[in-house]
């Protein structure tokens, strides 16, 4: 439900802004504008033609310039960049947060690194560079250095005298972390409980020495795995030593879940998540040409099996008007199992403990969903052809199917991804496939012995 709130309202918002547009009044555009989050922005600017583009970002607040270029894609960030001169992208980016600079650094020309660099004091600029030394997709380069820190040795009042000296806290901040005269974490403590505690009350005896802190090398989708499964905000990230180095929130983590149901849709269909959809012909004519290529070699080997049995389609011309029903159907059937397989395996919740019992529910509903419909699909052959053996041969056919496709929906994914391939790239070409090549051979196979032989 709120999903399909949020599309009815970005759809209302660049209907809006589109009709605007197309009538000249900027007026009406800059208010719409600057009623929207920099998210909201991001989202609308990915919604507009090239022209449109140019037009809107340059009535964009400046002060929420670097916020925009954080929630748009790769290459849209590109064509944004490119209309920015190096002064605009260093006020732009100044101010932001360190896990959110370090999304965009590489996106920048060198010469505006090093400007973006000499405007940061020595403690951010080190900060950064810290965040920029961990590999993508870890809890490293996902942190914010930026931390608030008490010991355990103080008093409530103790603490909040500091809090109120410092004068103000990162966003998203929950809880303060306790660490050891050496750094090195020991617990957190809830904002709730400092307000809601005697001024006299040890920090120790607030201690919630059970939140578990990331190490540094963690992957993107563990942190993304446990956050959802706790419920968290914030978490601490620590190195080997347990030194507590930075925290992770809430919004970068809501980042990495929308950024992998993004990847998981496209792949399927050769597609990067990060394509801008307004990108010129001739970039999309390229990236999409290779993946059509792989298509059309897979196609040629499922043609290849069907001109193996061209004297049987010759003779009984029933079969070229019925194979593709069953090499459809164990697609189709293929593509559902190898959706649950690749969610599975992006949660965590399959591996070589379970793998074979999911393997062999899967065989079972294939098996009662392919005599079922077989039976249905026979009936129907039967009324159509009058030919009771070709009824008997299709209904096998697309039984043998469905077990294949249910067989591949679970084994390709897991050997695609020890491998070290992506399943969702290339699961979906694999099990297309295999289900069209058993689905044209279980059937002309089946056709050319019963009714032939």
């Amino acid at each position: 439900m709120a999903e399909a709130i949020r599309h009815d309202k970005t759809s209302h918002q660049l209907r809006l802004l589109s009709d605007a547009l197309d009538s000249g009044r900027l007026g009406p555009v800059r208010r719409l504008i600057n009623t929207l989050s920099p998210a909201e922005i991001g989202n609308l600017l990915e919604s507009l033609p090239l022209g449109k583009r140019v037009v809107v970002w340059g009535l964009v607040d400046p002060d929420d310039d670097g916020e925009v270029l954080v929630h748009v894609g790769d290459e849209v960030r590109e064509s944004l960049l490119a209309d920015m001169d190096p002064d605009e992208i260093v006020a732009a980016v100044e101010d932001l947060d360190i896990d959110d600079l370090a999304d965009l650094v590489e996106d920048l020309p060198d010469t505006v690194i090093d400007e973006v660099l000499k405007s940061m004091d020595r403690e951010n600029r080190e900060r950064l560079e810290q965040v920029l030394s961990y590999p993508e997709g870890t809890a490293g380069r996902l942190m914010n250095p930026d931390v608030v820190t008490v010991r355990a040795d103080t008093t409530v009042d103790v603490v909040l005298r500091f809090l109120r000296l410092r004068g103000e806290l990162p966003e998203h901040t929950d809880h303060l972390y306790v660490v050891s005269r050496r750094h090195q974490y020991r617990g957190r403590i809830a904002l709730a409980a400092l307000l809601t505690h005697e001024p006299s009350t040890p920090i120790n005896r607030l201690l919630d020495a059970e939140q578990p802190a990331f190490d540094v090398d963690d992957s993107a989708n563990e942190v993304a795995r446990q956050f959802s499964d706790h419920d968290w905000l914030s978490a601490p990230v620590v190195d080997d030593n347990h030194i507590l180095l930075g925290r992770i929130t809430i919004d970068d983590v809501v980042d990495i879940i929308r950024e992998r149901a993004e990847h998981q849709a496209l792949s399927a269909a050769g597609l990067d998540e990060d394509e801008d959809m307004f990108s010129p012909a001739r970039r999309a004519f390229r990236r999409r040409l290779i993946w059509l290529g792989v298509n059309l070699c897979t196609a040629f080997l499922a043609a290849s099996v069907i001109g193996q049995f061209e004297g049987s389609i010759d003779k009984i011309v029933a079969l070229a008007i019925l194979m593709p029903i069953v090499a459809g159907m164990g697609g189709n059937a293929g593509t559902q199992v190898l959706a649950l397989m690749i969610r599975g395996l992006a949660l965590g919740q399959i591996g070589a403990s379970n793998v074979g019992e999911l393997l062999h529910k899967e065989l079972a509903v294939a098996l009662i969903n392919g005599v079922c419909l077989g039976i249905g699909l026979g009936l129907i052959v039967l009324l159509w052809f009058h030919d009771p053996m070709l009824s008997l041969v299709i209904g096998t056919a697309l039984t043998i199917n469905l077990l294949t496709a249910a067989a591949g929906g679970v084994l390709v994914p897991l050997t695609l991804k020890r491998m070290g391939f992506d399943p969702a790239l290339a699961g979906g070409v694999l099990l297309t496939t295999i289900t069209d090549v058993m689905g044209f051979l279980s059937f002309l196979g089946l056709a050319t012995l019963v009714l032939l032989g």
